[in-house]
This record gives C-alpha cells, sequence and structure tokens, in this order.
C-alpha cells in the first residue's frame, strides 16, 4: 500500500555523534595496515565476506574492523535508511524536486505483486507493456515483421541519450553471448553526425529498424538523430512516407509526437515518469535487449534484478552486499578524501559495465545540496571509472598501486566463462586474485632488498599497499547475473544518497548547459550576423565558428 507518513528529519550527516564518532575512530584507522589486521585476525577473511543473491562479496581487504563496521551502521541509522528505504518501495514521492516516486523496482516485480503510485497498483501496467514487448521481439526474432519492402528485418538500430543508450548498449555488449546472431545492432546517441553515419554505413535500409527511445519525444540529440534516420530511410526506400511504420518503432510516452513522426501508435511503448533514465534499462526501454537475447533471457534478466531487490529491502544492514558497499563508498570519501572508485570487471562482455555505472553514480550522488536545499558541508559522490581486467592492468594499474591518491577498487569476476579456451580463465581469475592481495599487502623494504634489488631500486619497487578492494565473485555471467550487478549498484548509489541527505533522482545539473545550446543553435545558424550578448569568450568562439562554416 502507498501509504503517506513522515519521514524522519535527520540530522545534518555531520552533526550525528556516529559522524563524530567515526571521525575519532579513522584517526586511529589511518595507522593500521591491512597486513596488521589480518595477522591479528586469523577468521578476517571467512567474517568479512558474505553470500547473497547469487554473490559472493569479500570485503575484507578494506581498511576496516569491527569497530568500524558499527559506527558506519550506526550512520545509517542516524540517516534513517531503513524508513528511506520502506518509502522508496512503498512508491512514496521521495524525489522531492520533482515529486515524483522513484519505483524502479516495479519494473521487475511479479505479475502478482502489489506495489501503488497514488493508489493505483502499477505492476499491471508494467506487465502489459512487457507483454506487446515480448510478441513484438517474437514477430523481429522470427521473421514475421516486415519491412515495407517486404524483406525481413536484419538490423536494429537504437536511438536514445543518456538512459536510453547507455544501459541498452551496455546490456548488449554484457548478453551479446546470448543475443539472435542473424540480427545486428547498433546504437546512435551522439548528436555528431559521425555516430549515425558510421552505424548505418554498412546497413540495407530495407532491412533496418529504428527504435527511438525517448520519453517527451523532443530530446534534441535523439530528435536530431531520428530525423536523419527517417531521411536515410525514405531516400533509400523511394520516399514514401508509409515506410515509416514499418521501420521505426517508440519508446516514448507522447503518443502525438510519435504519430506525428510516422510511427504506428500500437508500436509505441511506453514507460512512466517514476522511472528515471538511469534506472529504466529493465523498462521498455530495453526493448533492444529484448530484440538481441529474447523474452526469456529478458525475464531472467529481471529475476536478476528482483532477487537483488529483495536481498536490499530484507537483509540485516551487517548482512546487505547494496548497504555495506554504500556505507563503504561513504567511508572513503568523507573520512579517508577518496575522490574516486575504479570499477574492474574482469569478464570482456562487461566492457561498456563501467562506462554505464558512470550516469547511474555520478548523475545520480553528483549533488551539492541537501533534500532541503540546504548546501552540503562534505563531498558526495566521487568519480566513478574502469575498464575490463586485464587490459586496465597495463595502463593505469600504476597509479592504483603506486600513485599519491587512494582509489578504492571493486574487482567483479566469473567462476565459469561464457568461451572457455584453454588456460585463459585460469589467467584472468589469477589476476584478480593477485592484484587485490598485491594491492593490500604491497612488498615493504625488506622484501624488495630480500629479492636482491639493487638499493638505488629500492624505492621505485617498493609496494606500500593498503588499497582497499572488494572482490564480487558470480559464477557465471547469466542476463540473471547482470540484473543483480546492476541491482547492486542501483541500492548502493541510494544508500550513499540517503547517508548524504541528497536527492538521487533528479538531474538538474544537465538542464543548463542544455537550455544554453537551444540558445545558441539559432545564433549559429543564422545567416545574417547575429547580435550575441554572451560573455567574452562565448561570443568570439561562435563569431571564429562562424568564420570557419563560411
Amino acid at each position: 500500500m502507498n501509504t503517506r507518513r513522515p519521514t524522519p528529519t535527520a540530522p545534518s550527516l555531520t552533526d550525528g555523534p556516529a559522524w563524530h564518532a567515526l571521525q575519532e575512530h579513522v584517526r586511529a584507522l589511518r595507522a593500521m595496515h591491512l597486513r596488521e589486521l589480518f595477522s591479528s585476525d586469523p577468521a578476517r577473511s571467512e567474517r568479512l565476506t558474505l553470500e547473497a543473491a547469487g554473490i559472493c562479496f569479500d570485503y575484507s581487504k578494506q581498511r576496516i574492523t569491527d569497530e568500524t563496521l558499527r559506527l558506519l551502521l550506526a550512520l545509517a541509522d542516524e540517516a534513517h535508511l531503513a524508513e528511506r528505504i520502506a518509502a522508496m518501495f512503498a512508491g512514496e514521492r521521495i524525489n522531492r524536486t520533482e515529486h515524483r516516486a522513484a519505483l524502479h523496482v516495479a519494473l521487475r516485480a511479479p505479475p502478482g505483486a502489489d506495489i501503488r503510485v497514488d493508489g493505483i497498483n502499477v505492476v499491471p501496467q508494467v506487465h502489459e507493456v512487457l507483454g506487446r514487448m515480448a510478441v513484438f521481439a517474437g514477430r523481429i526474432r522470427g521473421g514475421e515483421w516486415r519491412g515495407h519492402g517486404g524483406r525481413r528485418i536484419r538490423n536494429v538500430v537504437n536511438i536514445g541519450i543518456g538512459g536510453s543508450d547507455l544501459g541498452p548498449v551496455m546490456a548488449y555488449e554484457a548478453l551479446r553471448h546470448y543475443s539472435a546472431r542473424h540480427l545486428v545492432f547498433r546504437f546512435v546517441s551522439n548528436v555528431d553526425g559521425t555516430d549515425f553515419a558510421e552505424a548505418v554505413h554498412d546497413l540495407e535500409a530495407a532491412e533496418t529498424l529504428f527504435i527511438v527511445s525517448s520519453k517527451t519525444f523532443t530530446t534534441l540529440e535523439t530528435m536530431t538523430n531520428a530525423l536523419s534516420a527517417r531521411d536515410w530511410l525514405l531516400a533509400r526506400l523511394g520516399g514514401d512516407a508509409a515506410a515509416v511504420a514499418r521501420h521505426f518503432v517508440a519508446v516514448s510516452t507522447n503518443a502525438r509526437a510519435v504519430t506525428d513522426f510516422g510511427i504506428a501508435r500500437d508500436s509505441m511503448f511506453g514507460f512512466w515518469d517514476w522511472v528515471g533514465g538511469r534506472y529504466s534499462m529493465d523498462s521498455a526501454i530495453g526493448l533492444s535487449t529484448m530484440l538481441a537475447i529474447g523474452p526469456g533471457n529478458f525475464h531472467a534478466l529481471l529475476s536478476g534484478f528482483r532477487e537483488m531487490d529483495e536481498h536490499f529491502r530484507h537483509a540485516p544492514f551487517g548482512h546487505n552486499i547494496p548497504v555495506l558497499m554504500g556505507l563503504l563508498t561513504v567511508l572513503y570519501v568523507n573520512f579517508f578524501g577518496a575522490q574516486t572508485v575504479a570499477v574492474l570487471p574482469y569478464e570482456q562482455y562487461l566492457k561498456r559495465f563501467p562506462a554505464y555505472l558512470q550516469q547511474l553514480t555520478m548523475e545520480s550522488n553528483g549533488k551539492h545540496v541537501t533534500l532541503d536545499g540546504v548546501r552540503v558541508d562534505y563531498d558526495t559522490s566521487p568519480v566513478f571509472w574502469g575498464e575490463p581486467g586485464t587490459n586496465g592492468q597495463h595502463s593505469f594499474y600504476q597509479l592504483i598501486h603506486q600513485g599519491t591518491r587512494l582509489i578504492p577498487c571493486d574487482f567483479i569476476a566469473f567462476g565459469r566463462p561464457l568461451n572457455a579456451l584453454g588456460r585463459h580463465h585460469d589467467l584472468l581469475l589469477a589476476n584478480v586474485f593477485a592484484q587485490t592481495a598485491a594491492l593490500a599487502f604491497g612488498r615493504n623494504v625488506e622484501e624488495v632488498r630480500a629479492e636482491g634489488t639493487a638499493e638505488a631500486l629500492v624505492p621505485h619497487r617498493v609496494f606500500e599497499g593498503n588499497r582497499p578492494s572488494n572482490t564480487l565473485l558470480l559464477e557465471e555471467l547469466t542476463p540473471a547475473a547482470l540484473g543483480k550487478l546492476v541491482a547492486l549498484y542501483e541500492h548502493s548509489v541510494f544508500t550513499q544518497a540517503a547517508l548524504w541527505r541528497i536527492n538521487a533522482f533528479d538531474q538538474w545539473g544537465v538542464e543548463l548547459g542544455k537550455a544554453l545550446a537551444q540558445r545558441i543553435v539559432p545564433e549559429l545558424e543564422s545567416a545574417a550576423e547575429p547580435v550575441l550578448t554572451h560573455d567574452g569568450s562565448t561570443n568570439a568562439l561562435i563569431r571564429r565558428y562562424r568564420r570557419m562554416k563560411g
């Protein structure tokens, strides 16, 4: 039930006793090395490893003690994290600035669930759209849906930006092993014309379907690319406007704009204002994903999301993987001064996972005021970044091991490969375990000297260690496993936001630049010299660009 109840008002993050106790505790903790923590506690690895929702989560290589965990959990209690979680799952309007619920968990609820927004159970709506998606996916994958000239669809181009692109392209790459190989998938997001031109360069228009994903059907980049796609299609199919209805579908809520574009009303798949873009990959925004992997695998993806949702909702915080991950991020950002987190998947199929997380984490928690509009006096979201292993080991790991910045790391690995090839997977996993050990324990001066290293080289070959990391080990990269990983980071982000007292579900920071761009576009395209009233730098750049255009 969506019963309205007041959310307890938390004190300022830095005012509560847990914050001050953590400050004092971390002063002593900084002097402790992970070598010492492991040697003094033989059972540490077992105690600080959790298994839940099919994920083995080893956080024993974090710079924490039992007291650290106790104080972090106290900080969560002071932030009323449990009440915040309950409010989200109840469909309350926790996105205060936009007066909306943030109910992405409803997208993966089972058919019989009852999750209400303003008194209306939204689960039947979700499954109605999923059912329509499944029928459409079956027609495309089976060749029943034909293009304007009667040829079957062999190419699918997803046009979107932000959450309408990053989720679908990440999911396609992550689950390519399960995809229909007779279909070609391309993704267009950038308003740079090169993105579209390269995506369609070798495609046959008569065999190409475009999915245009824009909630309002007005997003500048998406609609610019969509109009170019329509022009491209019609130029190759004889200019018959009726062809649009056979080669375009929409993921949107703006039925009038969709039909005005030429897309049939029954080829529009909707979603809701209680789903933020970066939380929408398991909604109709995932239509390209369902076309690629099929409805059965898509529902397995949803089941993985749901399993992590239930773990987050019900597990005690001390045994709750997303809560602990969120608390550890707060610890390093606010008490150790860490400014970035590296996400390092040792799985080539997850090559776009760090890019996906960049939007999820930094658009959610890159905020400078609290829910009440008060300027924060502490850091919020760190920068998230990463690359697949082992590639990253030969580029930026040098900085993580011996640089001057503390960079907490998440290592993600799988026990079984999807493509077994000789000893490749053993070598891959050996690197996961070696890197986390090297980061934690390093190599001290005595050990370097004992290897016979020339004295002049000793300082250069010392690894200080004490660099924290999590290891997430799953059995295999399945659709369900991907759902679990995405939901894990969604809920970790929510945990961080609850402690920082910020709204993880708006993104006003993207608006100003977009508004200014709309003002500048006519100044760039005007035949007459425009009157410019920007700052001196912007005026000069506009004039220089106009001269370059000729």
